[in-house]
């Protein structure tokens, strides 16, 4: 496993970005019609909301 370590500024940064494609990937998850490309997507989406999950305890410690 690798490790990043990011500043607190940096962590913020990358949070508001998470939070702000997120619900642009949600429409995008409901909109394809190709099985593959959507099985795809809500992994993608899966990962994105363990992440912000991640960032906002990591801000709050």
């Amino acid at each position: 496993m690798s490790t990043l370590e990011l500043t607190r500024e940096e962590e913020r940064h990358l949070l508001e970005i998470l939070e702000r494609y997120y619900p642009s990937l949600r429409i995008e998850v409901v909109n394809t019609d190709d099985r593959e490309f959507r099985r795809a997507l809500k992994q993608r989406e899966t990962f994105m909301k363990d992440l912000i999950t991640r960032l906002k305890a990591a801000l709050d410690a």
